[in-house]
């Protein structure tokens, strides 16, 4: 729990630095960012130690309920006059600034069902229509509703989860080959069928081949990192924030931070993410039921997946995907399921210890 808090203020911390100037020019207000990600963590906060006092069986009861739900709230996004744009993706429902992620609920509900699939199908797992058609089935249905959106980098994150659990339910290896190289494929097809995906793959490859155009995030993100030295400029004194580096309290927040704290500062997030990975591993390692086993390595597999892809594109080793860090960046969709989740971990660790 100290490692979550520890990640959450420091996300708080940084969303007060990160947004200030952002804040100012669209709201007039240099703690807008701040006031909203503080309200949405003392909601997820509270949340985390509600469900952390939840025995584990009851998730196992309304994973299907809970998986039917997402689907219906994905569906919904993507109606007309229902679904809100930002960014040119159609994934947020509400009113005016208050609005949710369906694809965020989504992550979790296909983590529960699962869960509870592969646990049930534990002996038939290496067999392709009794134990791996189904899951698949389900995952191809929620990724193809993500991608209408769009919205590769959340889709990629579910994804590579599912693939994770279906690794430590037992599947075959040779289950992994060919579906890597059919999804190769199928990545080169969704890839080829966006020119703005198109693009953020040359800019991955060559930034500075268009400096102001698809390489600018990136180019503006390494200006923040590399500069920073060993202990940053100081908490305040970063200079992306203003107006280069778009959106600074989101995607690239770590950017900022390794900017204002430097490299001392950036080891000390990564570690903390190592921590909490490790710890998510031991539980899931000594946990004797399948079904809270699987639950515990899913969840450790998203918040690791999804921080390993945001540090990747923020130091220049993937491609921009629009994938915010774990308990960091700004988002109360984000931060709220993110906590939620950490105290179902908890709940089984206090369970099982």
């Amino acid at each position: 729990m100290m490692l979550v808090l520890l990640l959450t203020g420091s996300g708080l911390f940084m969303v007060a630095s990160a947004g200030e100037v952002w804040g100012q020019f669209n709201y007039e207000n240099p703690f807008y960012f701040f006031q909203r990600q503080a309200f949405f963590a003392a909601i997820g906060l509270i949340t985390m130690a509600g469900v952390s006092y939840v025995d584990y069986r009851v998730w196992k009861k309304i994973a299907r309920p809970l998986l039917l739900l997402a689907f219906f709230l994905l569906i919904t996004v993507l109606i007309p006059g229902i679904g809100m744009v930002r960014n040119g993706s159609q994934s947020w429902i509400g009113v005016g600034s208050l609005s949710f992620q369906p694809s965020e609920l989504m992550k979790i509900a296909l983590i529960f069902y699962l869960s509870v699939l592969l646990s049930e199908r534990k002996t038939v797992i290496h067999l392709f229509w009794k134990g791996l058609f189904k899951p698949l089935f389900v995952l191809g249905m929620a990724f193809g509703l993500i991608m209408l959106q769009p919205d590769l980098g959340t889709a990629a994150v579910m994804g590579g989860t599912a693939f994770l659990l279906l690794f430590i339910a037992g599947a075959r290896i040779r289950f992994f080959v060919m579906t890597g190289l059919s999804a190769l494929g199928g990545l080169a097809i969704l890839i080829a069928s966006a020119p703005y995906r198109m693009k953020r793959i040359t800019a991955y490859l060559d930034p500075w081949s268009d400096p102001l155009g698809s390489g600018f995030q990136i180019i503006q993100s390494l200006y923040a990192v590399g500069p920073g030295g060993l202990f940053g400029h100081g908490y305040g004194e970063s200079r992306q924030k203003y107006y280069y580096l778009p959106e600074p309290q989101t995607d690239f927040i770590f950017a900022i931070w390794a900017e204002e704290t430097g490299f001392i500062g950036a080891v000390f997030i990564i570690t903390l993410f190592f921590l909490l990975i490790w710890r998510g591993i031991h539980i899931g390692m000594r946990t004797q039921d399948s079904f809270a086993a699987l639950l515990v390595c899913g969840i450790t597999a998203m918040i690791s997946l999804q921080s390993f892809i945001n540090l990747g594109v923020v130091i220049g080793l993937m491609p921009v995907t629009g994938v915010t860090l774990p308990f960091l960046s700004y988002g109360g969709s984000s931060l709220t399921m993110t906590l939620a989740s950490a105290g179902i971990v908890l709940g089984i660790s206090r369970l099982k210890g």
